[in-house]
């Protein structure tokens, strides 16, 4: 029986094939059956069937529904595209029992038919962007700010400032947990601190005590301190200014460069790889456009069903922390499921037709970049790498997940080969515009 991509086998073991098989396992088994009150190898059939027929008929009503799915998939030639579902038709007990066949149906989705498009015939265009002297320049001042000095100055704290201070935080009069801190750096301005901290030290001098009245926000994390006022007991014990830092050879040798030429060349070469793999990345998003486009084919339900669930998962964890997108917010959820079903289906269609893509032209990945990929997931686990890089090569799903990017990299490097590419001069600002449209 069939419907669209789904399949319906029905299969039949006679309990004769059962039966005949359990015999002959019961003679191979019975030389080496030891049972006490019987010599070695002289057990009786009846015996060990007696004792051992019903494990023993187990393992062949299983053997015979592996067997028999594989050969009915191989006649019927189809790929599956998911595992195959089981409906036992006959009562089990009585199988075992030899008194009946084994039936079953067997429903199975099956990959569909795809024929990839000339892809000669596809065009895109691919945003290239030039580094300018700018960039480099930004980049480097840029550096030049996060690698900041200060030093010791006379006189009252100014915004910008590094202070260094002890401090006893009390709610009503009383300590509280996490409150009190010794040679605590404050740099003003930061907003590493609840608001207000950071502000009330401007004046501050050396060597004086104030009281920093602040009050936590109502968003606090901790709920006991959340909204409560608070009065910082706070010891002023050095007041450090920055000090600007000048782009030259002692800047550069200070960051492991030879001089400020070979800086701002790797500055340089930095946004250079950037800019590649943004432009990359906008023009896979063109190619799958035209891909998604070009070809029309049946999609297995439970492999679309299996996308859109593990993509609402997502999203009801975003809704729940309050993280999804502004476009989103003001949606119904038959607007969302719908607009992510779509997203879902189209997930699974780009997915299927690169598989086929790569299969026809033997893409593979080669076995030391699927390593490489191991060890840097292991490397997010300090002192665990060794743990975790066997957890993974043992893990035949997870090594899937692993080889499944890579893969698609693979085919999409070769399909732009193949496809016209013509590069397209753009701002930086509009290479690295957000894309509207599907969120794929």
């Amino acid at each position: 029986h069939s419907e669209g991509l789904s399949r319906t086998f029905s299969v039949v073991v006679p309990k004769a094939d059962l039966e005949a098989q359990l015999a002959a396992k019961i003679e191979e088994v019975r030389p080496r059956v030891r049972i006490n009150g019987f010599r070695p190898g002289k057990v009786p059939a009846s015996h060990i069937r007696k004792v051992y027929g019903p494990g023993i008929m187990q393992d062949l009503i299983n053997e015979a529904v592996q067997k028999s799915t594989q050969e009915s998939l191989e006649q019927a030639k189809v790929r599956p595209a998911a595992e195959p579902q089981l409906d036992l038709k006959s009562d089990i007990a009585q199988v075992q029992a030899g008194q009946a066949d084994l039936a079953f149906d067997l429903k199975v989705e099956i990959m569909p038919e795809i024929e990839p498009t000339d892809l000669s015939k596809i065009s895109i265009a691919r945003p290239v962007a030039d580094v300018s002297d700018e960039q480099v320049e930004e980049a480097l001042d840029g550096l030049l700010k996060a690698n900041q000095t200060y030093e010791t100055k006379e006189g009252a704290a100014e915004d910008g400032d590094s202070v260094t201070v002890d401090f006893i935080g009390k709610i009503d009069g009383e300590a509280f947990d996490g409150g009190s801190a010794e040679d605590a750096t404050v740099r003003i301005g930061a907003k590493q601190f609840i608001p207000g901290f950071e502000e009330a030290l401007i004046g501050a001098k050396a060597g004086e005590e104030r009281v920093l009245n602040v009050t936590f926000p109502d968003t606090y994390p901790v709920e006991s301190l959340a909204g409560k006022a608070a009065a910082f007991e706070t010891k002023v014990k050095e007041v450090r200014a920055p000090q600007a830092s000048v782009a030259n050879d002692e800047f550069a040798k200070r960051l492991g460069f030879d001089d400020i030429g070979a800086l701002r060349t790797a500055l340089k070469d930095r946004i250079e790889a950037d800019h590649k793999a943004q432009s990359r990345a906008k023009a896979k998003r063109a190619l799958f456009d035209k891909l998604d486009a070009a070809h029309e084919f049946q999609l297995p339900p439970g492999m679309v069903e299996a996308e859109f669930n593990q993509i609402w998962r997502q999203i009801e964890a975003d809704q729940a922390a309050d993280r999804l997108d502004a476009e989103d917010k003001g949606k119904s959820e038959d607007q969302l499921r719908t607009e992510y079903r779509k997203i879902a289906e189209r997930r699974v269609r780009l997915g299927l037709l690169l598989a086929e893509i790569g299969g026809r032209n033997k893409v593979e990945v080669p076995e030391q970049e699927v390593a490489r990929a191991v060890a840097e997931q292991a490397r997010n686990f300090p002192g665990q790498e060794q743990r975790v890089f066997e957890l993974y090569t043992k893990n035949p799903q997870l090594m899937a997940q692993i080889r499944a990017p890579l893969y698609e990299e693979k085919v999409v490097d070769f399909v732009l080969e193949l496809v016209n590419v013509a590069n397209e001069t753009v701002s930086r600002d509009e290479l690295f515009k957000e894309d509207e449209g599907l969120k794929v």
